[in-house]
């Protein structure tokens, strides 16, 4: 199985991307802005989208996905989330204002998108090799990581979180853990800004991390723009026995 970064930052800009990450052929999770640099062929092959939250910088490119490739698949695109997410989707974008409803085009029957709740603790299986689990996220709005299982090994991506103790019981149990990409938002000066919209700094990320009963290869995502280099030099200070690294854009995991 292979999970290939589309997207990993907190903002845009030159070559940054919002958070995007493409699960082997035909599944993505989250939709920021990191699809658009997928082909319309590529695109056309994506059946399944699991988002986390609805957060426009993980949501994005999800409306103009489906604009792009609904006429030429002969099945819906399955947007699997939260049934709080899906109703903010429902509210808020796909209303007929902001966008139209494609789980209603070109009729109901025979829709371009159909919304899948998948709740906390929910495992799907969206293509062969791969499971996916929601696990739990700490956020202003209803929120979830997810765990992708190739049977030999999982990674686990956080999602954005502040403190979440929930998410390291969970953890704490899986045995085939490899990969764990986990969000650091914000500079340690800006500590209050993390608390308030539940993010983390890089003092929280080591306080987190020390909750980690297991091994893995730790990666460092949704970092903003304008303070990537001076959030990972203090990851590099308060979380160094951890040892973790900066995601980037194109990386891929093999698992």
């Amino acid at each position: 199985m292979q999970l290939k970064v589309l997207g990993c930052s907190g903002g845009i800009g030159g070559s940054l991307r919002t958070t995007s990450l493409k699960v082997g052929r035909h599944t993505l999770i989250d939709a920021g802005t990191g699809v658009g640099d997928l082909s319309v062929a590529e695109l056309s092959q994506i059946d399944h989208i699991f988002l986390t939250h609805a957060h426009l910088d993980h949501i994005a490119l999800l409306p103009l996905l489906i604009d792009t490739v609904g006429s030429m698949r002969g099945q819906p695109v399955h947007v699997h989330a939260t049934s709080a997410t899906l109703a903010i989707l429902k509210a808020h974008i796909f209303n007929w204002h902001v966008w139209p409803d494609f789980s209603e085009i070109p009729n109901k029957a025979s829709p371009f998108m159909q919304f899948s709740p998948f709740e906390l603790g929910d495992t799907f299986t969206p293509e062969a090799g791969v499971t996916i689990t929601a696990l739990p996220a700490q956020h202003t709005v209803p929120a979830v990581g997810y765990q992708v299982d190739s049977g030999r090994a999982s990674l686990v991506f956080s999602g954005d979180t502040g403190v979440n103790d929930a998410l390291w019981a969970v953890v704490n149990k899986i045995e085939n853990l490899r990969y764990l990409i986990i969000e650091t938002a914000f500079c340690n000066r800006e500590h209050e800004l993390a608390v308030a919209s539940k993010h983390l700094t890089p003092a929280m990320l080591a306080s987190e991390l020390a909750k980690l009963e297991r091994q893995a290869e730790i990666f460092i995502t949704h970092l903003k723009p304008g303070e990537i280099e001076l959030t990972m030099q203090e990851i590099a200070h308060d979380a160094a026995a951890y040892r973790p690294k900066m995601l980037k854009n194109g990386l891929v995991f093999d698992f």
